[in-house]
């Protein structure tokens, strides 16, 4: 009858697919259906934190006979840890050998309660070892009000056999749904890789500002050492950062990036470490975070600058020791990370200051690059712009306009305040509208001309700045739409994303937030 009980309890466990829920139907069934009063389990630590390798308790169960309001399937307390060969469980879990104490009354050395076991009536104790393709990975302990004997002794071995199966089963299925998990997500940052260097194919141009950049991605790309690249917006920081990881030795492993300045506050920590199902409202499942996935590759941290100042205390941690710890979860992770971080802010200054910590800054600025703004690079714009031509029509399916000589001055007589992403914008645009033939460079896109002879402001009426146009020139009504959505998005870019604020889209604008928002959902425009 004993072993049909305990036959039972096992087929129920064998079917459980995570090894939380695998460990409370072994307890609990041995409770409920095999009729013995408290069961639990140990499992040996899988590395050398919290002082060395040692017995944990994970699951337990029991009743108690006197009616006492104790709660047996307390995980924490004086028996919920045991180094190994340490008592009777340590013992187990050391050498692999069962032990049954069939009355417990003749062996009080055993006994580490003697109150308790009489209190409860306790007859018997039996200890198993779990073991697994010939590796102890936990020990199954009992008490039995009844006396147990060698056969049932026997038969807990069988059960005990079953039993870790089922855990190793358990654990290779979380196993396999979390390195699923993972891959899904680094397909998805590949791919986000493989457009973005079918966007860009590499850094363009041959100035001696960008020649010097890119002789100091050569010097530190090979090394680990932490990099911060400075530079105004648009400048091409993830550029560098991506040709800094393409020459490194991480380079098969993902280059995993992060935009700090679009992370809601609240979910920081989640994105950075990941977080376990249940950890708060909304973790439906479990989480793996972008250190964990950028695991021996390159993390880019872009405007690092916007990491709320008392989270990065815990960004530091992660740098400094390589360990942290899922939302919700006690278990230390290690990872070994590369970080390479961007800013378009002073960050030595705002860390004298004390509006970013200095250990931090120190940290991530191991070895500081500053990416020159394009009025610097004035000899590369004319290869930049027949790239963004290039890529523009091949994307649009139109033909190529011709770059004239005036264009390519008209260009570089512009101070380009929003650098390379701008001129990008410009481009686009000027493509669109000569449709094959030469390039119209007067046309506007942060609301200043190209060249500035002939121009004469007028007032937008749709978003009330100031813009400029050469006397004589006359826009049809989309042109004018795609003008407006134009500039909406080039505010947007030098604010990064924010529409509120002293330094949002609204104040660049001069037009009020509220106005600014309705303009951008009714135009379809997504702000950060």
């Amino acid at each position: 009858m004993y072993l049909d009980l305990l036959s039972r309890v096992a087929l129920t466990v064998a079917a459980s697919r995570h090894e939380c829920d695998t460990l409370l139907q072994i307890v609990n069934g041995l409770v409920d259906e095999a009729g013995l009063a408290l069961a639990r389990i140990w499992l040996r630590t899988k590395g050398v934190e919290a002082g060395g390798e040692h017995l944990e308790l994970r699951a337990s169960a029991g009743r108690s006979a006197v009616g006492r309001k104790e709660d047996w399937g307390n995980l924490k307390g004086r028996f919920s840890r045991f180094e190994l060969g340490a008592r009777k469980i340590g013992e187990v879990g050391s050498s692999g050998e069962p032990v049954l104490i069939e009355n417990l009354g003749k062996h009080p050395a055993w006994v580490a309660d003697p109150e308790w076991v009489a209190r409860e009536g306790m007859a018997s104790f039996a200890a198993h070892p779990l073991i697994y393709q010939g590796q102890i990975i936990g020990v199954l302990g009992v008490f039995s009000r009844r006396t147990m004997n060698r056969k049932q002794l026997e038969g807990l071995r069988a059960f005990a056999d079953h039993a870790a199966v089922s855990i190793a089963n358990a654990r290779a299925f979380e196993e396999l749904q979390e390195l699923r998990g993972k891959l899904e997500l680094e397909n998805t940052y590949l791919q986000e890789e493989v457009r973005e260097a079918m966007r860009y194919h590499d850094i363009v141009g041959a100035s001696p500002a960008l020649a010097r950049i890119l002789q100091q991605v050569e010097l530190v790309a090979p090394t680990d050492a932490a990099v911060l690249i400075m530079g105004e917006s648009g400048t091409g920081k993830e550029l560098i950062a991506r040709a800094i990881h393409e020459r490194s030795q991480r380079r098969a492993r993902p280059l995993v990036k992060v935009n700090c300045a679009s992370i809601p506050r609240e979910l920081f920590e989640s994105e950075f470490f990941g977080h376990v199902k249940g950890a708060f409202t909304g973790a439906v499942r479990d989480r793996v975070g972008r250190f964990q996935l950028a695991d021996h590759g390159t993390l880019f941290l872009d405007e690092v600058g916007e990491i709320p100042l008392d989270l990065q205390g815990k960004l530091l941690r992660v740098l400094q020791e390589g360990e942290f710890e899922r939302v919700g979860e006690d278990a230390t992770r290690r990872v070994n990370v590369r970080v390479v971080a961007a800013t378009n802010r002073e960050l030595g200054k705002e860390a004298e200051g004390r509006q970013f910590r200095q250990d931090l800054y120190y940290r991530l600025s191991v070895f500081p690059m500053v990416v020159p703004p394009l009025r610097d690079r004035r000899d590369d714009i004319p290869q930049l712009a027949a790239h963004f031509i290039r890529h523009s029509c091949r994307r649009m399916g139109l033909p190529e306009p011709r770059l004239t000589e005036g264009a390519v001055r008209a260009m570089q007589a512009y101070d380009w305040p929003g650098n390379i992403r701008e001129l990008q914008h410009v481009i686009e645009r000027a493509v669109i509208l000569g449709r094959g033939h030469s390039l119209p460079m007067d046309l506007r896109a942060t609301g200043r001309h190209l060249s500035a002879p002939e121009a004469k402001e007028e007032r937008s009426p749709a978003a009330g700045t100031v813009t400029t146009r050469n006397a004589g020139t006359v826009l049809t009504m989309a042109q004018l739409h795609e003008l407006e959505v134009s500039n909406y998005r080039a505010a947007l870019e030098r604010s990064s994303g924010k529409v509120y604020g002293a330094a949002g889209a609204a104040a660049l604008l001069g037009i009020p937030p509220t106005t600014l928002a309705s303009r951008l959902k009714s135009l379809g425009i997504l702000a950060g």
